[in-house]
């Protein structure tokens, strides 16, 4: 396919969309470029701290590194580039580690071939649904960036970076378009939340049509989708040692202007992001808005990336810089203190005095301690705790929410003694978060009067279904590489054994729903390409460890506030 776009910006009316001249935009130059793997495995970019970046925001540059708590010597393990295969299809393991691949590996990888028509310089194909019987696909012709993301590991942790290498190409030209819903033109760094691919038959070629919240549920623009382009372009560099690709002037403009839309100055008094309903994974009326969990550990995590990668040459790379090692600081700390929630945490709030004045107050947010549902109470064991999922203003989500606290663990926003309590508490509640199919996107279910004001009586989002309390197998691979940062494997093989009794038995559906997750969602499509995805790379990340460093972030000590929590902390 030949696609391009032009050197400055252009217009498009209710969309964006892109037509193939093939010398308009020499960015296509990339795609057939072979760098030469860089293997120098002596001291990781990811691997310095906070405090080498001075104001100043000079620091020097190398391959790179990730970072576990319990699985120190994952990183020496680790090899960019391949080599030899195991049999699995995965880079290859140490003995210690390997075992007997189970045969829904191969039967999953069939099927996400089949399902992905991905980017691999040929006609640009579309995730969708297709009946393996019949060979028809489905009607779902849209690529969602976040649906990308576990394709993008699959890919990578097999030794096919070209694919990603494609894809974070092709969706940083449709950053480069004007966005304009209705008569509102969106930031210069949006980035869409999906696109397809439509014939010209005029033309003969393939054309990109990128949705950038205009025909989405609720017109929405995705704040995820910034933030994903980032991690999964990091997770590139880390798998393939090859930093060209994210120190060109194209890439490293594209992550400054998604850290500039993120980062401009505004009427905030914390350091969060504020963000409307249905802008994330949860991309209908959920009661999300505010300051999601999800959207502050993403938000987290790409910062810490795009310091990483970002060039310190440039003057504006290195405003930038300034500004994320300052927000980062900020960030963690409002993160670790406000919405941590553990057993003594939750005593001290149910004993909160209200309407405290001065700088003084405990009650900082003026939460309202008969807001405290009651359900919480009896959730809460003795040893454990988790991220709740908002804090604003006499507000506070008790929720908890699957994706925003494994990517807290992934990023280090969570401290170690944190991790392991999220890991506790799974393992306390297991029934609740994890039933008879992993893992529960939120706990617990809203119902009757809370569910007609809160999702406006969505016939989606009904108890125990699709965002309200539904069961999404594509979040194994997040519950299995926050098991292994934390020295948890027998947590996430627990849960892969769960998957594998009936993922491939129910046609790989989207979603699940009961209480348990017993039962396939209502309105769940069937091959769905991340739950595939995301049961291979939580496969190729048991079998393999080593591939967490691609997703993972070790602490940094200098963002480490001094908290006072419960003993629940301590492993």
């Amino acid at each position: 396919m030949e696609v391009a776009a032009g050197g400055g910006m252009r217009k498009a009316s209710s969309h964006a969309s892109m037509a193939a001249d093939p010398d308009d935009f020499d960015l296509t130059r990339l795609l057939n470029h072979r760098p030469r793997i860089n293997v120098d495995r002596q001291r990781s970019f990811d691997d310095r701290s906070l405090s080498e970046f001075s104001i100043s925001g000079t620091a020097s540059r190398g391959g790179g590194g990730g970072g576990g708590y319990n699985m120190e010597s994952y990183e020496s393990m680790y090899s960019p580039g391949g080599g030899l295969r195991s049999f699995c299809g995965t880079p290859a393991s140490s003995t210690r580690l390997s075992f007997d691949p189970h045969p829904l590996v191969f039967e999953a990888w069939d099927a996400l071939r089949r399902s992905l028509l991905c980017f691999r310089g040929q006609p640009l194909g579309t995730i969708a649904a297709v009946d393996h019987s019949s060979d028809e696909v489905l009607n779902y012709d849209q690529v969602f960036l976040r649906d990308f993301v576990p394709s993008a590991l699959a890919f990578l942790m097999n030794g096919e970076p070209e694919i990603v290498k494609n894809f974070l190409l092709k969706t940083l030209l449709l950053q480069g378009w004007e966005k304009r819903i209705d008569r509102f033109k969106l930031g210069e760094g949006a980035m869409p939340a999906s696109f397809k691919v439509l014939k010209d038959p005029k033309r003969g070629v393939d054309r990109l049509v990128a949705d950038f919240g205009e025909s989405a549920i609720g017109r929405v623009a995705p704040v995820d989708s910034g933030f994903w382009w980032i991690i999964i372009l990091r997770a590139y560099t880390k798998s393939t040692g090859d930093l060209s690709l994210a120190e060109t002037p194209e890439c490293q403009r594209g992550i400054r202007l998604i850290m500039n839309q993120c980062l401009a100055e505004g009427f905030d008094t914390f350091p969060t992001l504020l963000c409307a309903d249905g802008c994330c994974m949860i991309d209908r009326r959920m009661g999300v808005y505010g300051y999601p969990i999800e959207i502050q550990a993403l938000f987290f995590m790409a910062l810490r990336c795009a310091l990483l990668m970002l060039k310190p040459d440039a003057a504006e790379g290195k405003e930038t810089m300034e500004r994320i090692a300052t927000r980062l600081h900020a960030l963690s700390y409002h993160m670790r203190s406000y919405f941590w929630l553990d057993f003594q945490q939750l005593n001290d709030v149910y004993r909160y005095k209200t309407e405290e004045y001065s700088h003084t107050a405990v009650n900082k947010f003026n939460v309202i301690p008969e807001s405290i549902p009651d359900w919480v109470f009896d959730f809460m064991p003795s040893r454990g705790g988790y991220f709740v999922g908002n804090v604003s203003p006499a507000r506070m989500d008790f929720r908890w929410f699957a994706l925003g606290n494994c990517v807290a663990i992934l990023a280090s926003l969570a401290t170690p003694e944190q991790s392991a309590a999220i890991m506790d508490l799974i393992e306390e509640r297991w029934e609740d978060l994890i039933g008879e199919m992993p893992l529960k996107i939120s706990f617990p279910a809203i119902e009757s009067h809370e569910w007609q004001i809160v999702t406006g009586c969505d016939p989606k989002n009904t108890r125990w279904s699709y965002h309200n309390g539904g069961s999404w197998p594509v979040l194994l691979w997040l519950l299995t590489a926050a098991c292994i940062k934390t020295g948890r494997l027998k947590i996430a093989r627990r849960a892969i054994e769960l998957a594998e009794a009936r993922l491939a038995r129910d046609g790989w559906p989207e979603y699940y729903d009961g209480k348990l997750g017993r039962y396939v969602g209502k309105q769940a499509r069937k091959l769905q390409t991340w739950s595939i995805a995301g049961y291979l790379v939580a496969k190729m990340m048991i079998e393999d460890p080593s591939h967490l460093g691609m997703i993972s972030l070790e602490e940094d000590k200098a963002m480490k506030p001094v908290l006072r929590r419960s003993a629940s902390w301590t492993v």
